[in-house]
C-alpha cells in the first residue's frame, strides 16, 4: 500500500511540472542523447552569432533603453535634451539667453550664447573634432569633469548624442574665436564634414536644428507647439538669469491662441511667478507665498523652492534638478515634506496646540498645498536616463536644512496667518482620520448586508491596499470564484446576468436598481460628485466574465456603468478585466489553455507535436471551470493576465463620444457603426 501511495505519489508531482512517467533506463538514454544534442547544438552557434554594435547603432535598435520608448512623450524628450545642454551653459555662467525656433518644415532650433561645442581635434581621436565625438559617441562630453561644469543636468554623456541618433537630420552650428563652424548628421551618422563657414565678430555659442526621424517615431512624429512653449517658458522660471526666447512658425500655431508666435521670457523671481501663474484665481489659506532659495544656482547644494496652501484644489507638487523636471518626486521632495511638517509641529508647539497637531502627517500637510521646487546639486543620481526620479540621498537633508529654518520665520512673522493655516492642517488630519474609520464601519456593515446566498464574499483584509474585488456574471461562476480566491485578499460579488445599461438608462431607474446598488455599497466609493478615492474598499476592481460574446456585452455594461458613475476609478487605474482562458488542451498529460481561436492555434503548434491527438475541450462558461482551474488561470495573481482599462486620448478619441454612440438611447448611431466596421468582423465572430 505504501509502494502503491508513494508511487502515486510521484506520478502526480510528474504531472504538475508537464513531465512524463519516468522509465527504467531513461536517466542513461536522456544523458546521451542531451550530450548529442548539445555537441551537435554548438556546431551552430559561434563567434559570428555574436554582433557588435557600434557608434549609435544601439540608440536605434533600442531607443525605450534611452528615452522611454518611441511615444509622443520619449519624442519630445530629444528637444528636453538640447535645451538643457543650453541651460547648461546659462547656469554655469556662460549663456544670457536661449533662442528656440520651431520651423514649418517641423524643425526646431535651439541656439545659446554660451561657449560653444569644442571644434578642435579630440586627443582620443585625433581625425576627428571634438563635436563629431560628442554628437556621435555615447557617454562624451564635459560634464563628467565637476571643473567644467559645477551642476548640470546632463551626466551620462548621452542626451545630445542620442537626440542625434534618432533625429532624421542635424544641423549644429558653432561659433567660437569669432569663426562660425558647420556639420551636418543624418540619423545620427555625418553627413559632411566639420567646416568653417566664415567670420562670426559678433556671434558666440551653439545652435542645434533637428528633426525627429519618421523611420522611429513613425510618419506623424511632429512636435506639439504648445509641449515645447511650455516646456521653455519653464527654463525660465527655473533660472532668473537666463533670458528665453521663443519663435513659432504661423502655420503651426494652434487655433485656440494658447502658444503665441513670438515671446520672451525672462522672471526675476523665479519660481515664486511660476507658482503665482499656476494658483491664479485659486483662495489661499495664508495670504502670502513662503518663497526662498539658499545657496547660489548653479552651485553644490543650492535650493530654491515656492509653497502655497489653497482652500479650494487638491494641491500639487512639481520638482526639479539642475532645471531638469522630476515627475515621479524623489529624495529632494522627501526633504521638503520634512521641513514643512517640522516646522508646523514647531509653531504648533510654540502657541500651545502640540496635542491637536500629534496626529498629523506630511500628507495632511501636503494636501491643497501648491509647491514648487528646484534644487542644484554636483553629479546627482537619477534612476533611467529619462531622469524622472532623483535618488541622491544627500539631496533629503539639503533641501531640509535650506528650508526649515526659513519656514519657521515665515511662520512667526504673521501668527495669525500661520494658525490659520495650521487649523487647516489639522483638519485635514481629522478628515482623513474619520474617513479611515467610516471605511472601516462601512465594510462591516456592507458585509452583514450583502451576505447572502449568491452575495458579496468579502475578503478578510480591513485594508484596501492589496485587496481585490472580483465581479462575476452568475451564481455558478460565483461559485467558482468563491472556491478558488485567497480569502485574505480577493472578494467575490456575483451578478445576475446582464446589468442595467446607464449610459440609456434614466435616473430614477439606476436608483432603483438593486444589482447596481450592492456594487456601490461594496465598493464603498460612492458615485458621481459623491465619489470619494479615500473610501475604495479595494485596491483593484476586477470584471470577470466569459471568454464569449455574452461576457463581452457583460463586461462592456459594467464598463460603461463606472466611467458614468465613477470615471475617477478609470482615471487612477483601479479598474481591470480579467482575462479567462476560452479552450483547454491536453495531451499525454500536458495541459495548457488558450484565450481565444488565434491563441488555440499558436500554442498547438508550440506545445505539441504535429501528429500529436491533442484533446481540446471548450469552456462553456466560468461556472464550468474548477476552482483549481479558475484560480490558476485567472485569479492567481502569480500567473494570471489582467488588462488595466483606461480612458482614451481624448483630441483622437472622444470617450465620452463613443460611449454615447455604442451604448446610448440612439440606435441608429450603432448601426452606422456596424456598417462603418463590418468588414472587420470576422466569420468566426459571427459564428458564435
Amino acid at each position: 500500500m505504501a509502494k502503491s501511495a508513494a508511487k502515486k505519489k510521484t506520478t502526480k508531482q510528474q504531472d504538475l511540472f508537464d513531465l512524463p512517467p519516468r522509465r527504467k533506463g531513461a536517466g542513461k538514454a536522456a544523458k546521451s542523447a542531451a550530450r548529442s544534442s548539445s555537441r551537435s547544438d554548438d556546431s551552430g552557434y559561434t563567434a559570428k552569432h555574436i554582433e557588435v554594435l557600434e557608434g549609435l547603432e544601439p540608440v536605434r535598435r533600442r531607443p525605450g533603453m534611452y528615452i522611454g520608448g518611441t511615444d509622443e512623450k520619449a519624442m519630445h524628450h530629444l528637444f528636453a535634451e538640447v535645451i538643457d545642454n543650453a541651460m547648461d551653459e546659462a547656469l554655469a555662467g556662460h549663456a544670457t539667453f536661449i533662442e528656440v525656433d520651431l520651423e514649418a518644415d517641423g524643425f526646431v532650433s535651439v541656439n545659446d550664447n554660451g561657449r560653444g561645442i569644442p571644434v578642435d581635434p579630440h586627443p582620443k581621436f585625433k581625425n576627428k573634432s571634438a563635436l563629431e565625438v560628442i554628437m556621435c559617441t555615447l557617454h562624451a562630453g564635459g560634464k563628467f569633469d565637476s571643473k567644467v561644469y559645477e551642476t548640470s543636468g546632463g551626466l551620462h554623456g548621452v542626451g545630445v548624442s542620442v537626440a542625434n541618433a534618432l533625429s532624421e537630420r542635424m544641423d549644429v552650428e558653432v561659433a567660437r574665436d569669432q569663426t562660425l563652424y558647420k556639420m551636418t548628421f543624418e540619423r545620427g551618422k555625418p553627413k559632411t564634414k566639420l567646416i568653417k563657414a566664415g567670420k562670426a565678430p559678433n556671434r558666440r555659442g551653439t545652435r542645434v536644428t533637428f528633426k525627429p526621424d519618421p523611420q522611429i517615431f513613425g510618419p506623424n512624429a511632429e512636435f506639439d507647439p504648445a509641449r515645447l512653449f511650455k516646456m521653455a517658458r519653464s527654463k525660465a522660471y527655473l533660472f532668473g538669469g537666463v533670458e528665453v526666447r521663443w519663435h513659432c512658425a504661423k502655420e503651426l500655431l494652434p487655433k485656440d491662441g494658447s502658444v503665441p508666435e513670438k515671446a520672451t521670457f525672462h522672471f526675476e523671481h523665479g519660481l515664486k511667478d511660476y507658482l503665482a501663474s499656476n494658483l491664479e484665481g485659486a483662495t489661499l489659506v495664508h495670504p502670502d507665498i513662503f518663497t526662498g532659495s539658499a545657496g547660489k544656482t548653479g552651485a553644490h547644494g543650492a535650493c530654491e523652492w515656492a509653497v502655497a496652501w489653497t482652500a479650494d484644489s487638491d494641491g500639487f507638487l512639481s520638482s526639479y534638478c539642475n532645471t531638469i523636471p522630476t515627475p515621479d518626486g524623489g529624495t529632494h521632495e522627501s526633504g521638503l515634506r520634512s521641513a514643512l511638517l517640522r516646522g508646523l509641529k514647531d509653531h504648533a508647539e510654540r502657541v500651545g496646540m502640540d496635542k491637536r497637531v500629534a496626529p498629523v502627517t506630511s500628507e495632511d500637510v501636503m494636501t491643497g498645498a501648491g509647491c514648487m521646487l528646484s534644487v542644484f546639486i554636483r553629479e546627482p543620481e537619477f534612476q533611467g536616463q529619462t531622469k524622472d526620479r532623483l535618488a541622491t540621498a544627500a539631496a533629503q537633508k539639503i533641501v531640509e536644512n535650506a528650508i526649515k529654518d526659513p519656514f519657521d520665520h515665515w511662520l512667526s512673522g504673521n501668527p495669525t496667518a500661520a494658525n490659520k493655516l495650521l487649523e487647516f492642517v489639522i483638519e485635514r488630519a481629522e478628515e482623513r482620520i474619520r474617513r479611515r474609520q467610516e471605511k472601516e464601519i462601512s465594510r462591516k456593515s456592507a458585509v452583514r448586508k450583502l451576505r447572502l446566498p449568491g452575495k458579496l464574499a468579502d475578503c478578510t483584509s480591513s485594508a484596501a491596499e492589496g485587496s481585490e474585488l472580483f465581479i462575476v456574471e452568475g451564481d455558478s461562476a460565483g461559485g467558482s470564484a468563491k472556491q478558488a480566491r485567497d480569502r485574505r485578499t480577493q472578494a467575490v460579488l456575483p451578478l445576475r446576468g446582464k446589468i442595467l445599461n446607464v449610459a440609456s438608462a434614466g435616473k430614477d431607474k439606476l436608483a432603483q436598481n438593486a444589482q447596481l446598488a450592492d456594487l456601490v455599497q461594496a465598493i464603498g466609493s460612492g458615485t458621481g460628485a459623491h465619489y470619494r478615492e479615500g473610501d475604495l474598499r479595494y485596491d483593484k476592481i476586477i470584471i470577470m466574465t466569459d471568454a464569449d460574446v455574452d461576457g463581452a456585452h457583460i463586461a462592456s455594461l459594467l464598463i460603461t456603468f463606472f466611467y458614468r458613475q465613477t470615471p475617477k476609478l478609470i482615471e487612477h487605474g483601479k479598474l481591470y478585466l480579467a482575462v479567462p482562458p476560452l479552450f483547454r488542451l491536453s495531451h499525454g498529460g500536458k495541459i495548457v489553455y488558450a484565450r481565444d481561436d488565434k491563441h488555440k492555434d499558436a500554442l498547438m503548434k508550440k506545445e505539441f507535436h504535429a501528429n500529436a491527438k491533442v484533446e481540446v475541450s471548450r469552456f462553456k462558461g466560468l461556472g464550468e471551470m474548477m476552482a483549481a482551474q479558475l484560480k490558476e488561470t485567472t485569479m492567481d495573481p502569480k500567473k494570471r493576465t489582467l488588462l488595466r482599462v483606461v480612458l482614451a486620448d481624448k483630441e483622437k478619441t472622444p470617450t465620452a463620444k463613443a460611449v454615447e454612440r455604442l451604448m446610448g438611447t440612439k440606435a441608429e448611431a450603432r448601426f452606422d457603426f456596424i456598417q462603418e466596421n463590418a468588414e472587420f468582423a470576422s466569420e468566426e465572430l459571427l459564428d458564435v
